[in-house]
């Protein structure tokens, strides 16, 4: 099921890709995708009967689970939690394999698409905790793999994340 959902949204990327252009296409895709991870992550906590996370390692953990159970085919990362923060390093990227094979002039969209999924994720995991992303190595822009930090702010935070927020290629 994993897989015929990533070629929904292969689809569905395609068409407005051919409908329009590239970048309406990706945005749209961004947009989409983060309205879907909200949904994920609120049928995740209602499976589990929680309101939240209890806390940053127990959302890592509904991530994981989500992961394993839904989204098993093609995803491969590890996760660390320091505090507050989770790096995620992402070695194998179905949506990104799937970018590639399409054979567009770029391939980067999953990128775009992934920053904001997992600022959707945090968000309704941890409602009370603003959350900031800011990747750090992306596949699709020529790394090896993807590194994704992820940040709850907090008073200790501030100062460390000035000016992080967004994606830097």
């Amino acid at each position: 099921m994993a897989l015929l959902a990533m070629a929904w949204d292969g689809q569905w990327f395609l068409k407005v890709y051919e409908e329009f252009d590239w970048e309406t296409a990706a945005r749209l895709n961004a947009r989409v995708r983060a309205a879907f991870g909200r949904i994920e992550m609120r049928r995740m906590l209602r499976a589990l009967g929680k309101p939240a996370a209890d806390d940053v390692e127990d959302g890592v953990r509904i991530i994981l689970t989500y992961f394993q159970e839904v989204l098993a085919a093609g995803f491969d990362a590890d996760f660390t939690v320091e505090g507050d923060r989770v790096q995620v390093t992402i070695i194998r990227c179905a949506a990104l394999l799937g970018c590639q094979r399409a054979g567009l002039e770029r391939y980067d969209q999953a990128c775009m698409a992934c920053q904001g999924l997992w600022q959707a994720y945090f968000e309704v995991l941890l409602p009370h905790s603003p959350v900031r992303t800011r990747a750090q190595e992306m596949m699709g822009h020529g790394a090896s793999r993807c590194h994704i930090l992820i940040d709850m702010e907090g008073r200790e935070n501030d100062e460390r994340l000035a000016g992080e927020n967004g994606f830097q290629p």
